[in-house]
């Protein structure tokens, strides 16, 4: 129960919807293999490892081995899962994945697991908070940070099934089932409105999301509509929903990543090339001091309050020259 005497909503490791949709069009699809770097454990793929050994693949703590044998396998005809921590995935592998993945088009799909702040106490060796940065300006790689077990579920279906490269975050931290329509469709590429309001628009991704939309609802209070949009896909981008939210004249975006170079850089190229307005971008400014991930949040301003403080911010700016 929450202080207030409210029932807390169940949270959710994506991670469990992961492993479980992975193993179900694994049932479908032969082709479907995995690569670790001794990550079953973290990754959860203790089951799919038992029930196909011979289509599991662990290199040891090698990720330049990984992504290659990734790329290897998909030139063979496979379609790879390559799985591991996303600070070592995209931090020790980033050029493996720019020539052997990106570069060739190749059909492998890489699962950053516990990204952002995931592993809280371990510090900026294991935050993994610029790898939205340094992979949405490589070519042909989709980039999907989904925000909930649903979309975590639908995004692994659209990553095996999409023909190509695809980068997939896959948080620990605990978050709910968000409210959504039951005719609601996950696309890579589209953006999913998940509140509509007028005067500002919040674009999230991620654990994110859930704090947007608390944000949203403690803004309607004061007589203040937000829109919230959860922009799963960072590459590519729904460049409609982006621009239709700069015609509102205010943005916030929120993501568990840098302020360079992720969500909100892309969103800001986007409106300044269309119709340029306040754009506020809530994130981590620099390395994370040690601490539990709800600390760094409340410290970086990561909660619906400091959401909410920023959108603020942003209308008071609108239409300032």
């Amino acid at each position: 129960m929450s202080a207030e005497g409210v029932a807390s909503p169940r949270l959710f490791d994506c991670r469990d919807a992961f492993t479980g949709t992975l193993e179900a069009v694994a049932e479908e699809d032969l082709r479907i293999v995995i690569v670790v770097n001794d990550s079953i454990g973290s990754s959860k793929l203790s089951g799919f490892r038992k029930r196909w050994p011979d289509r599991t693949i662990n290199v040891g703590i090698a990720e330049q081995n990984m992504v290659g044998v990734g790329s290897g396998l998909a030139n063979g005809g496979k379609i790879p899962f390559v799985s591991a921590a996303s600070c070592f995935l995209t931090g020790r592998a980033l050029e493996q994945i720019k020539a052997d993945v990106a570069y060739t088009n190749a059909n492998v799909k890489l699962v950053g697991q516990s990204p952002g702040v995931g592993y809280g106490e371990l510090g900026p060796t294991h935050h993994s908070i610029e790898d939205f940065a340094w992979l949405r300006v490589l070519p042909n790689l989709a980039i999907v940070s989904p925000a909930d077990p649903w979309e975590t579920s639908e995004a692994v279906k659209a990553a095996a099934l999409r023909d190509g490269p695809v980068f997939l975050r896959v948080s620990r931290f605990g978050v709910p089932q968000l409210p959504r329509r039951s005719d609601a469709v996950f696309a890579i590429g589209k953006a999913e409105t998940l509140r509509d309001g007028g005067d500002v628009a919040i674009i999230a991704n991620g654990v994110m999301v859930a704090r947007a939309l608390a944000a949203a609802e403690s803004l309607d209070e004061k007589g203040i509509g937000v829109r919230v949009i959860n922009m799963a896909s960072i590459a590519p981008l729904d460049l409609e929903a982006i621009r239709a939210a700069a015609d509102l004249g205010a943005i916030v975006t929120v993501e568990e990543h840098s302020i360079r170079g992720g969500l909100g850089g892309a969103v800001a190229e986007v409106v300044a090339g269309y119709r340029p307005c306040p754009v506020r971008i809530v994130g981590f400014p620099e390395f994370m001091p040690t601490g539990g991930i709800e600390f760094l949040f409340e410290t970086y301003g990561l909660t619906p309050r400091g959401i909410a403080r920023a959108a603020e911010e942003a209308i008071a700016l609108r239409g300032k020259p």
